[in-house]
């Protein structure tokens, strides 16, 4: 298992930006406000990929490579007046919120955070059970979730991207063809399209699918775009977190697996990371990819097309914060600077930010929940 990342605590630079101030602001400005946003990041999911690598090669390794998971803190805890919030779970949410913790802890000295990525499961496990006080949830939450206390509060949108390894011999068929989720379940779930053959009429070879071996909601959110219902009905080899995932396709050449699009764009010049190429999808079945289909060349047009309801949900989907019960007073005010002053390092950070109404309605829920 992975060991989850702790978010790092560095000064982040990034500027509030009027919208005028927006509208004149030039590419080189906006590459440099992104790196500002990004490169605390950048160490901790190069440890996430590294522990992946080593966990593809060689279970033998795990010792090398860092051990085991290390288990959340529980927090909202006040000690000589200082407030410590523990928050675990999606991979999806993890970058985001480690930019949202870094900047309200800026505001608010008095306050800090633990932050850990292992998965949607696992940050619904350690909020639920007492030993973290926020989960970063990437699907919606099950009943027996709910049936426990489950306090939901949306925050951001993303999406679950297609993936395959940027040397596949393949490469040019499937980006014209694309992937219907017709296709998808086919692949991914009933196993009946084994060969790249059988999915674009080119090549004998066998498709090596990949999928996650933790629970995650983007596991669930490509078993639903595959005409699914839940992860457990998806095949392939199983690997750990998306870092894993992303680098097993990467290490294969005939590999597909899929990614939350935080780890399949590079943060820093928005294009594709090295070695992974997104699988577009044929939104109008017409067995190709069309012009209007294809916005996956930089993340500002994925997130743009999520944005405009183009994108399909799922596999794009809306993101949660989530405590058992009503939020403490921290959480709450920490909810409502992300619901209002953080949404303006949602889209330098490659979210898609809710709609005035969606967020109007998640800070009335933490007001009734007072």
């Amino acid at each position: 298992m992975l060991q989850p990342t702790r978010a790092i605590s560095r000064g982040l630079c990034s500027s509030i930006l009027t919208p005028e101030q927006k509208a004149s602001d030039s590419n080189s400005a906006r590459k440099e406000r992104r790196m500002s946003i990004w490169k605390p990041l950048l160490g901790a999911v190069k440890r996430q990929t590294q522990l992946a690598a080593c966990l593809i090669l060689s279970p033998l390794l795990l010792s090398a490579c860092g051990g085991g998971a290390q288990p959340a803190v529980p927090a909202a805890n006040a000690a000589g007046g200082a407030t410590v919030i523990s928050i675990s779970g999606a991979f999806a949410l993890f970058p985001m919120v480690t930019v949202w913790t870094e900047e309200y802890a800026k505001l608010n000295p008095n306050v800090t955070f633990d932050v850990q990525a292992g998965g949607a499961g696992k940050g619904m496990t350690d909020v639920l059970s007492g030993a973290a006080d926020i989960a970063m949830l990437s699907r919606e939450a099950r009943q027996e979730e709910l049936d426990q206390g489950s306090f939901l509060v949306p925050v951001t949108i993303d999406a679950v991207v297609g993936t395959f390894n940027a040397d596949n011999p393949h490469v040019e068929q499937i980006l014209a063809h694309g992937i219907t989720p017709e296709e998808a379940h086919r692949i991914w779930i009933s196993g009946e399209t084994t060969t790249w053959a059988q999915w674009l009429g080119t090549g004998d070879e066998r498709i090596n699918v990949y999928t996650r071996s933790d629970s995650a909601g983007a596991a669930e959110m490509w078993a639903k775009f595959a005409n699914g219902e839940a992860q457990e009905e998806l095949q392939g080899t199983a690997v750990n977190g998306d870092p894993g995932l992303a680098e097993a396709v990467r290490q294969d050449a005939l590999g597909i697996g899929f990614n939350n699009i935080g780890f399949t764009y590079d943060p820093t010049n928005g294009t594709p990371n090295a070695g992974l190429l997104v699988i577009p999808i044929d939104l109008n079945n017409n067995g190709q990819i069309d012009p209007d289909e294809a916005f996956y060349s930089t993340r500002d047009e994925i997130t743009q097309a999520i944005a405009d309801e183009i994108y399909p949900f799922p596999p794009a989907r809306v993101l949660y914060l989530v405590t058992k019960g009503t939020p403490s007073p921290a959480i709450q005010e920490f909810y409502r600077w992300v619901l209002t002053d953080g949404q303006a390092f949602v889209h330098d950070a490659g979210y898609v930010a809710l709609t005035q109404e969606r967020l109007v309605d998640a800070l009335s829920l933490l007001n009734d929940g007072q």
